[in-house]
């Protein structure tokens, strides 16, 4: 007897007409059906609360955060993760994405590569890590493989899943479902389940960032200059946080070589450029904390997560 279908794989009632609609009516049932994602991942806050307060322990102690996945769900997770370094300035050395298939897999399916379960070989996992599986169906044997490994290596383990039942939840601590049920094209999970799991993923990483102080306010302070755009909108940033013309922010900038965050600590701080990258380095590439360090605390001032860590 064949186990029960997953949700994202069962037909929907609701769209088995589906070949004999007009374009008009196709895209109003599309966009029906996306409209539950958002509440299916509101029902998930509980768990991914948890999930970011485990993040949060794990980087405190020294640890990274992997991700893994395959196909659609990998590639949901490898752009979060890759996204991360343009936007604050965090790279694989705090959140690290492993996709099946290897970098090949980014740019055309490799549907066979799902199967593998050598998942973690390369990814040096260690003890006091956590590992985030993404999976729709949480059956996925590459995850499975990566989840188990790191349970073996001594990891905290979390599943992203869209069915309360995933049999991968057993090398789980903590299974985040995402209960999206079943796709307007039966099973394409690269539709509302990868949406869900992109919401899920972009709250995830976007927390962890603002509670680790790489944020100014809701500024991005650790965000690229790298292009002409970027620079602009770096400019932009300094005028906010700093509060000082666009001059100096411009004259700031250049003179620490694009640095947004180094900027802004300067021009906070009345520090030359050296010490407010030193004081970045040292404090792991936060903005307040920097501050802080070379000012001292504001006794006026409310705590910062970041202040605790």
């Amino acid at each position: 007897m064949h186990p029960p279908l997953p949700p994202s794989e069962r037909r929907n009632p609701a769209s088995t007409g589906i070949d004999r609609l007009g374009t008009a009516e196709l895209l109003a049932l599309i966009n029906r059906e996306d409209a539950t994602v958002a509440p299916a991942v509101a029902a998930a806050l509980p768990e991914l609360t948890a999930l970011v307060e485990t993040a949060l322990t794990v980087l405190a102690a020294g640890g990274r955060v992997h991700y893994f996945g395959a196909g659609a769900s990998g590639r949901a997770a490898l752009a979060d993760a890759v996204e991360l370094s343009p936007t604050y300035g965090v790279g694989p050395e705090t959140v690290c994405p492993h996709l099946a298939g290897g970098p090949a897999a980014q740019r055309s399916a490799d549907e066979a590569a799902e199967d593998r379960t050598d998942a973690g070989a390369d990814a040096h996992l260690r003890p006091g890590d956590l590992v985030v599986g993404v999976s729709a169906s949480g059956r996925t044997p590459y995850v499975g493989a990566a989840l188990a490994g790191a349970r073996e290596a001594g990891a905290a383990t979390a599943l992203l899943s869209t069915d309360p039942d995933a049999p991968l939840a057993r090398f789980a601590d903590l299974h985040v479902v995402l209960a999206t049920g079943p796709e307007v094209v039966t099973g394409s999970t690269r539709m509302k389940a990868a949406t869900a799991q992109k919401l899920a993923l972009n709250m995830f990483s976007t927390a962890l960032m603002v509670r680790t102080g790489r944020t100014w306010s809701n500024l991005m302070v650790a965000a690229s200059a790298g292009n002409a755009k970027l620079h602009r909108r770096a400019v932009r940033t300094l005028v906010e946080a700093a509060g000082v013309p666009a001059a100096e922010a411009e004259r700031a900038l250049l003179e620490s070589a694009g640095e947004t965050a180094t900027a802004l600590v300067a021009l906070v701080t009345g520090a030359g450029t050296p010490a407010a990258r030193a004081a970045l380095h040292t404090t792991g590439g936060r903005p307040w904390a920097a501050v802080r360090r070379l000012t001292g605390p504001d006794p006026t001032a409310p705590d910062r997560p970041e202040d605790h860590r």
